[in-house]
C-alpha cells in the first residue's frame, strides 16, 4: 500500500510496556504524531537509533510531538529492548501484526539467523520506517526504508518540525 500525503492514514493501535494500550485515533498531540516503526531487538542500528531518539524526547515533546515506538516484536523482546537498550523516556509499543506494517507501506523481512548482536531475527518482522501524522490523522512525511541503515536524523526532523510550523509549510508529495 501507498501512502500519500494529506490523506488519511490507516488505523494503528497496540499493547505498550507498562501495560496501556496505545490508538492513533485517541492520541492528540498539538503538531503531530512521531510513529517510529524499528525492526525488534535483534537489530544493533535500531539499539543506535532508539537509544538517540530517548535522549532526544524532551526535546520533541516541548514541539507538541507525540512520538511512540513499535515494533512486530513480542512483549518479552519489546521489554529486553527496554531493559537492555535503555529506553526509559520512550513509549515502546508491541505486537504490531506484520499485516499492519504492510498496511501502512514498511518492507518486511524473513529471518537470517542471528544478527551480529547475537540475537535471532523473528521469522518475519518490518523494516523501518517514520512518520510524521497531523492531527486530523492525515500524513504529513514519511521515511521508508528497506534496510536498517540511514535513516532520518532526529536532529534533522526537530529542524523540519520547527519549520514546518513557523512556516505552515504544506505536506508535499501528494501529486
Amino acid at each position: 500500500m501507498r501512502l500519500m500525503p494529506r490523506q488519511p492514514v490507516p488505523s494503528l493501535e497496540f499493547d505498550l510496556l507498562g501495560g496501556d494500550h496505545w490508538s492513533l485515533r485517541a492520541d492528540t498531540p498539538e503538531q503531530f504524531n512521531m510513529l517510529v516503526f524499528y525492526r525488534g531487538f535483534h537489530c544493533p542500528q535500531c539499539r543506535r537509533y532508539t537509544t538517540e531518539l530517548n535522549g532526544m524526547i524532551a526535546e520533541f515533546d516541548k514541539r507538541g510531538v507525540s512520538t511512540v515506538i513499535m515494533s512486530n516484536d513480542t512483549l518479552e523482546r519489546a521489554q529486553l529492548t527496554k531493559d537492555t537498550w535503555g529506553l526509559p523516556n520512550l513509549r515502546i509499543g508491541y505486537g504490531v501484526p506484520v499485516e499492519k506494517s504492510r498496511e501502512w507501506g514498511l518492507y518486511v523481512s524473513t529471518s537470517r539467523g542471528k544478527t551480529s548482536a547475537g540475537v535471532d531475527e523473528p521469522a518475519l518482522f518490518a523494516e523501518p520506517g517514520l512518520f510524521l501524522v497531523r492531527p486530523d490523522k492525515t500524513l504529513y512525511w514519511a521515511s521508508i526504508s528497506t534496510m536498517p541503515f540511514a535513516r532520518p536524523h532526529f536532529p534533522e526532523i526537530l529542524q523540519a518540525i520547527d519549520f514546518v510550523v513557523s512556516k505552515d509549510y504544506p505536506a508535499r508529495g501528494e501529486a
